[in-house]
């Protein structure tokens, strides 16, 4: 069996467990409603565009692990909406297992399958790894994430991608400032470049290799106004991305104001 071929086994049987496990009860969840407006590279077309993003955002836990998706719903004034998702499940070995996992600053090892869509595209991609819980002082929670990349399909028949590899780093860290509640948290990925193949076995312009770190300062003005802690945020999120999407040379960095409802 190609390499391929066995992460698209391993990557279809974790997602296969996920789905079965995620069905019980969650001990714990947080639901946010994320809105964010700011002007957003377009690399195929080569410029910025005024772009709404209205985010669906999900974190819960359960015995054996915890769940993570988002779907985005983008808007620009010249291309219309797309949506856009991500699925992540971690199931903690140290759970599964009852044994401690924890070494240097890694407090426990998880089995990680991840699922990314893309309707515009038609594109479904594979992440099946391993997921680092890091014991970081201060941190609600830092992790860093060691995937596979494969694509599924493409509404592009003509070509097809090979696999590659993504490391993520994601974190939250919650701090006081003048007198309010304030939370620095985001990610970091770095996704390995990778060969483009057409139907008749030749070489198609290969995606390359691209950082995307989108760090978000958020502030509790709900807090602030007198209202419960932790429900409604305001903030910022700078997004740095090079070779955005795999574009040679097409690297954005912007601002984008946004508002959070935690519920």
């Amino acid at each position: 069996m190609q390499f391929k071929q066995w992460i698209k086994f391993i990557g279809t049987a974790l997602l296969a467990t996920t789905f079965a496990v995620s069905s019980q009860a969650e001990i714990w969840s947080s639901t946010e409603v994320h809105y964010s407006k700011g002007d957003l590279l377009n690399p195929f077309a080569k410029k910025d565009f005024d772009t709404t993003i209205v985010t669906l955002q999900h974190a819960g836990g359960h015995k054996y692990g915890k769940n993570f998706f988002f779907v985005d719903h983008s808007r620009t004034k010249d291309s219309g909406t797309e949506f856009y998702g991500e699925w992540y499940s971690t199931f903690s070995l140290g759970a599964i297992t009852g044994n401690d996992m924890s070494f240097g600053m890694v407090k426990d090892v998880g089995l990680l399958a991840g699922f990314n869509f893309a309707t515009s595209v038609d594109k479904m991609i594979l992440l099946p790894g391993v997921s680092l819980a890091l014991d970081l002082p201060g941190f609600a929670f830092a992790n860093l994430d060691i995937t596979g990349y494969n694509h599924l399909t493409t509404k592009l028949n003509d070509k097809e991608e090979e696999t590659s590899y993504m490391i993520d780093f994601n974190w939250a860290y919650p701090f006081k400032m003048a007198g309010g509640s304030w939370s620095l948290e985001g990610h970091a990925e770095y996704i390995a470049g990778r060969d483009v193949i057409n139907s008749d076995g030749s070489k198609g312009t290969p995606v390359e290799d691209w950082i995307l770190m989108q760090p978000q300062l958020r502030f509790d003005l709900g807090e602030a106004l007198g209202n419960d802690a932790g429900n409604f945020f305001v903030g910022v999120e700078y997004q740095y991305w090079k070779n955005k999407l795999g574009v040679k040379d097409q690297n954005e960095s912007t601002v984008q104001l946004q508002t959070v409802w935690n519920f």
